[in-house]
């Protein structure tokens, strides 16, 4: 009776094992749990505000948003797409979550025993005065299977498995990070480049203008009705205007170059008709939620977090390096000093060979590592936590933005109409002698400069709507509706815009 109960408890300790990792608790975190209100936060835009016209996201959080249903503009949905299918930079991105895959299963294949067949023959001369009955040339021939097995009494392979699983998926996470980071990099380089466009169209109109100036002043200078000083005014007003259509033209080509680098390939000729800066309707009443769900929502906090865990799991691993390591070995098979003797009858052949190996003195090595790995973990911890603070300062930064920008760009427009119609009247007052060239030259000027401010600050509010769809972990799912994809699910988004999930290979 006592050796069936050693025997089932060798077999418990067997199958269940110990470990040494310690266990694992989620750190606190180290933000408010309500994101600031009041003053600038207080007005945020919803379905009713002016610049929404109706698009709203009926209270959905940013997560459950498909990008198709946050952007309006057609071509930008199939930039977007192509990017996911083509950019460089995410391939490397699942390759690595590939690789960390496969390093997993390396690891996790040290918990089973391994086995393996082979066939020997060996030959061996032997002095003749060491010999037996002068059989200098002895051949031995073995047919059999080979199994080793680290028996894990103290948890070491299940550690390292379980670091190893945590990075693995810590990757998946920054994976998907990446992934809806390149939607919010690909929208914000097409809305930059809608803006350029519409930099260069008041340029041009405003060039126009000057060099109409121009021509008129030259030609009552000329006439001797009019003075030196309004032509070089109104000619410096036409260089400016040159200066600035160049400058805004190789603006605008540099950054359609580096929307080409994240989609992957030339933009297509073929792309359908979009919508004007002014006139992008995105998605503009996507509630904050809490500081907490951004966790959940946020794959750079989960990435954050595995990786902590992975720290967590290599102090079980280094811990374990104090005690025992226990491995058994074995074979079986058959043996002859013949070829055709190997199947005959009393020639089967094994062995056993359990070994344990035991520290005694390391040099203080383990200790060491011990500390290294404890460290580790508070670097994690520290890093986890940052990446909290990150989150909360983008979504809340974001936020300010998101209640200013609506009001500011209002008043921005209203001063674009008053400087229209300051130039208007300063035109009138020139030409029927009551105000000097100047006043008109200066009117022109702050027209351009308000014109340009607008641009910037419509410009501003949509990349800060993209950014902060980003920052509250929009962006992973194509459509409104969709069934998320885990993080380590390979996509193939093939010729066409709708993406084609995968089956992760097994984690188990």
């Amino acid at each position: 009776m006592l050796k069936h109960s050693l025997i089932a408890a060798a077999v418990a300790v067997l199958v269940a094992g110990c470990t040494f990792e310690p266990k694992y608790e989620r750190p606190a975190a180290p933000v408010a749990q309500d994101f600031p209100a009041g003053g600038v936060y207080a007005t945020q835009p919803d379905a009713n505000s002016s610049a929404s016209n109706g698009h709203s996201a009926n209270g959905q959080s940013a997560p459950d948003i498909g990008w198709r249903d946050f952007f309006a503009d057609p071509p930008l949905k199939e930039i977007v797409a192509l990017a996911l299918k083509n950019n460089r930079d995410l391939r490397v991105s699942v390759l690595n979550v590939q690789a960390a895959q496969a390093q997993y299963r390396i690891i996790r294949a040290g918990l089973f025993p391994t086995i393996d067949a082979q066939a020997l023959q060996s030959k061996q001369r032997t002095p003749r005065d060491l010999s037996f009955f002068n059989q200098t040339i002895s051949n031995t021939y073995s047919v059999g299977l080979n199994a080793s097995w680290e028996i894990d009494f103290f948890g070491r392979v299940q550690s390292l498995k379980d670091q190893a699983l945590a990075q693995y998926l810590s990757t998946a996470e920054s994976r998907k990070a990446a992934e809806i980071a390149l939607v919010s990099s690909v929208a914000d380089q097409y809305l930059t480049m809608l803006a350029y466009d519409d930099q260069l169209t008041v340029t041009q109109n405003t060039l126009k203008t000057a060099q109409e100036s121009y021509r008129i002043t030259k030609l009552q200078y000329d006439n001797g009705t009019g003075s030196e000083l309004d032509l070089r005014q109104a000619e410096g007003v036409v260089e400016q205007a040159q200066a600035n259509l160049q400058s805004q033209a190789r603006l605008r080509a540099q950054t359609e170059n580096a929307l080409v680098l994240l989609v992957g390939e030339p933009l297509p000729a073929d792309l359908p008709q979009g919508m004007p800066l002014d006139t992008q309707n995105l998605l503009s009443d996507i509630p904050a939620g809490l500081p907490s769900d951004l966790l959940t929502r946020r794959p750079d906090i989960a990435a954050a977090e595995q990786s902590l865990r992975a720290a967590n799991a290599n102090i079980g691993a280094v811990h374990a390096a104090f005690f025992p390591k226990v491995s058994m070995t074995g074979s079986f098979g058959t043996l002859s000093p013949t070829l055709g003797g190997l199947f005959k009858p009393g020639s089967a052949a094994w062995s056993f060979a359990p070994t344990i190996d035991l520290p005694i003195f390391e040099g203080g090595q383990n200790v060491a590592n011990l500390d290294l790995a404890h460290i580790q973990k508070r670097v994690e911890i520290a890093n986890y936590e940052k990446a909290i603070q990150t989150a909360f300062r983008e979504v809340a930064d974001g936020l300010a933005a998101r209640g200013t920008y609506d009001q500011q760009i209002q008043s921005l427009e209203r001063f674009v109409n008053s400087q229209v119609r300051r130039l208007s009247l300063s035109d009138l007052r020139y030409r029927n002698g009551v105000d000097s060239y100047l006043t008109v030259l200066t009117a022109q000027t702050d027209l351009y400069s308000a014109q340009q401010l607008l641009i910037t600050a419509r410009l501003n509010r949509l990349t800060n709507l993209v950014d902060l769809y980003q920052y509250l972990g929009g962006g992973w799912i194509e459509n409104t509706g969709d069934t998320p994809r885990p993080a380590d699910a390979l996509v193939d988004y093939g010729a066409t815009s709708a993406p084609k999930a995968a089956s992760a290979p097994s984690v188990g």
